[in-house]
């Protein structure tokens, strides 16, 4: 049976750079107004990035907040739990990471890491990871049902592109560093992951926290896709609670 991953089109692309340059300033212009917005009315972001090694996250994130106010951001990268952070439930390390009021921030890796990395390298039970997707939809409904917006992106490529990716990251001495045993330990682990995500998105795909799959072979369509789907997620939840949308003028 067709996955919800094999169903997304990977051959998505932006071919010109100057059409990419264009949409990219607009839609960074406009996610800078409904920053402002968020902020005036006291709505928090919170914007969970996964996918597939090497899928484009970080240039993605680069991307998103290149022109946002950064007194009102903050970006998290998820590694491991520290010895002291394993001596409490899973989630209490992100509860700490969550914005203020008014405020965004971006979790590079997140608490999903329980039903993906963690399940498939066996750092976590059977009854664990099983139990997190009811602890995971609890938790996002309890923001949403304060002053939180939240958006969750998976960043997806095909093993073929990783491959690719992997291979120029180890050419490269600039990015070399981004390639690790580990992530190739995780390639071999392909099936068992893409089996998780399955999962984790019939469990956890909610009306409060909907799950977007961006196509990612092609980078330039991804950023504009992340951009853009960011943007209508923050405008629907503005609209839905009949506050105005900015004024953005010409360069929106």
């Amino acid at each position: 049976m067709n996955s919800r991953l094999d169903r997304v089109d990977l051959t998505l692309k932006v071919d010109s750079k100057k059409e990419y340059e264009t949409k990219l300033l607009q839609y960074q212009w406009r996610l800078l107004r409904l920053q402002h917005v968020l902020h005036e009315e006291k709505i928090a972001a919170v914007v969970v990035m996964e996918g597939w090694d090497a899928s484009g996250k970080g240039g993605a994130i680069k991307r998103v907040t290149e022109h946002l106010d950064p007194r009102g951001f903050k970006v998290w990268p998820i590694a491991a739990p520290l010895p002291h952070e394993r001596q409490y439930h899973y989630l209490q390390r992100f509860w700490r990471k969550l914005p203020g009021y008014g405020e965004l921030t971006i979790f590079d890796r997140s608490w999903y890491g329980r039903v993906l990395v963690e399940r498939v390298e066996g750092f976590a039970t059977v009854e664990e990871w099983s139990r997190a997707y009811k602890e995971i939809n609890e938790f996002e409904k309890l923001l949403s049902d304060d002053q939180y917006v939240i958006m969750k992106f998976w960043f997806h490529i095909s093993k073929d592109e990783q491959l690719s990716r992997f291979k120029a990251r180890e050419a490269n001495p600039f990015k070399s560093w981004k390639l690790t045993d580990e992530d190739w330990r995780n390639r071999e682990k392909w099936d068992l992951y893409h089996e998780a995500v399955e999962e984790m998105f019939e469990k956890t795909d909610t009306i409060h926290a909907p799950w977007c799959i961006i196509p990612s072979n092609n980078k330039r369509y991804a950023r504009l896709e992340t951009l853009s789907r960011m943007i209508q997620r923050m405008e629907s939840h503005l609209t839905a609670k009949n506050i105005a949308l900015p004024d953005y003028g010409e360069k929106g």
